[in-house]
């Protein structure tokens, strides 16, 4: 990379945040373990990066090592500096709009969590009820709660690693979305998280569709490997992975899943988890998997694998609709109005499900490494929900090592990470990871893949 590929520039935040304290500024600063300048410089880098297709955030920190990011505080406000930045995220040295309104949220997410989260003791992040309200509190800072709307968010999960004809279909069913005008949240990156929103984005300008959402929701670990497609007009960037997740199904009116690999697997087990659990079961939520015919096969084996782990009652939860955008759609926007008509019967709001129980398990973050990968519960002797639990943190745990630095270099250290399953489980489990392999959906298309897991009995 030479250095016409990148700039220094000074610019202003758009839109959040132009006025820090200099305690905020001195944080963000701070490089040591208890500051905050490296998560912003990560993030940072991932909004100006987008474009080039890497899935292995190391290497994209490697590649921009000598990139940095400094808040700088003027009488009038803060400036953000920046050092051999991307050149494409300018155009004839100025910086690309979209790109600083989404850069901007990056800095307003970090200071808001580190500074009224974190650091602030009317959140108990050991309880579950003080970790829904911080995910609260983080996203109506952030202004993505619209309580004068009606339901109309449609959260849609999927690899970024999809082929040319799996990418074509997710964009035909945003589309099928949008002319019904739904809304669309997604992770936020490339591939089936893009694809939805540029269908949406066609359908609603036919529409003359006004305020049209385009949400992103990332966290730090992972942005890097999956940074904000171009069309994404709302960006939230929560402090890990568990968060991340609690706000898709507290912001969301129904999801739809699009093929993936081991972090769709992830997504897909946490939800059914959470929906299984016995506070849960009569909350209505639509789910869709839903892909092109050639896909048939992948959404065979997930459901298969659901069965087997999770029973019969969390098939009941979702429909598996292949190719068929337009019945995708319909379904959908069905089931949100059966969303929207039972909160309103409960008195319930719109824009934040508070009715949702969601266990402990499920919110408190999981870091794998290789003791907590191999100390994982992967067994049937526990309840469905537990074992929901158990194997969310084990795809985690996948991802990580796969695509996040810290995972990355622990692989690398030590070799792969153990999973310890019980006989009847380590055989289905290994076949639906096998099967992603040999799909292609653990790496970009044209990587090869070496696994960062190996599966042994208990």
């Amino acid at each position: 990379m030479t250095a016409t590929n990148r700039i220094s520039a000074t610019i202003s935040p758009e839109g959040s945040l132009e006025v820090l304290s200099q305690q905020e500024v001195n944080r963000l600063r701070d490089s040591s373990s208890k500051g905050v300048h490296e998560v912003l410089r990560q993030c940072a880098l991932a909004i100006l990066n987008y474009g080039p297709l890497i899935d292995d955030s190391r290497s994209v920190m490697e590649t921009w090592q000598d990139f940095d990011i400094e808040v700088v505080q003027q009488d009038r406000g803060v400036r953000l500096k920046l050092s051999n930045a991307p050149a494409h995220a300018f155009v004839d040295g100025q910086m690309i709009r979209g790109i600083r309104e989404l850069l901007s949220s990056v800095l307003r997410d970090i200071v808001y969590v580190s500074n009224e989260i974190e650091h602030h003791p009317r959140f108990d992040l050991d309880t579950s009820e003080g970790i829904t309200n911080a995910v609260f509190h983080i996203l109506r800072n952030a202004g993505v709660m619209k309580p004068s709307r009606d339901p109309s968010l449609v959260v849609c999960w999927g690899g970024h690693s999809i082929s040319r004809e799996e990418y074509d279909y997710s964009k035909g069913v945003g589309y099928q979305l949008g002319l019904r005008e739904l809304d669309i949240c997604t992770g936020c990156g490339p591939g089936a998280m893009k694809g939805p929103m540029k269908g949406a984005n066609v359908a609603h300008t036919k529409q003359r569709r006004r305020n049209s959402r385009y949400l992103g929701i990332s966290e730090p670990g992972i942005i890097a490997a999956e940074s904000p497609n171009p069309i994404v007009n709302e960006l939230v960037i929560m402090p890990d992975i568990e968060k991340r997740l609690e706000a898709f199904i507290r912001l969301g009116h129904g999801i739809i899943i699009f093929p993936g690999g081991v972090g769709t697997a992830e997504e897909i087990l946490y939800l059914l988890g959470v929906l299984l659990h016995p506070d849960n079961v009569d909350i209505p939520f639509p789910i869709i998997f839903t892909g092109p015919r050639s896909s048939a096969d992948y959404f065979r084996r997930i459901d298969e694998f659901i069965a087997f782990t999770l029973g019969e009652q969390a098939r009941e939860r979702y429909r598996i609709i292949i190719d068929d955008p337009i019945e995708v759609a319909c379904s959908m926007k069905q089931g949100i109005e059966e969303v929207t008509g039972f909160r309103r019967e409960h008195q319930d709001a719109f824009y934040f499900n508070w009715r949702l129980s969601i266990p402990e398990d499920f919110q408190q973050p999981f870091v794998p490494d290789h003791r907590s990968m191999a100390s994982l519960a992967l067994h049937r002797d526990q309840r469905v929900h537990d074992l929901a639990a158990n194997l969310r943190r084990a795809f985690s745990g996948i991802v990580a090592g796969n695509v996040k630095e810290h995972g990355v270099r622990a692989i690398e250290r030590q070799g792969p990470f153990r999973l310890n399953a019980e006989s009847e489980l380590m055989a289905p489990l290994d076949e639906l990871l096998t099967s992603f392999v040999a799909q292609g959906r653990m790496k970009l298309p044209g990587s090869k893949y070496v696994p960062c897991y190996t599966l042994n009995n208990q």
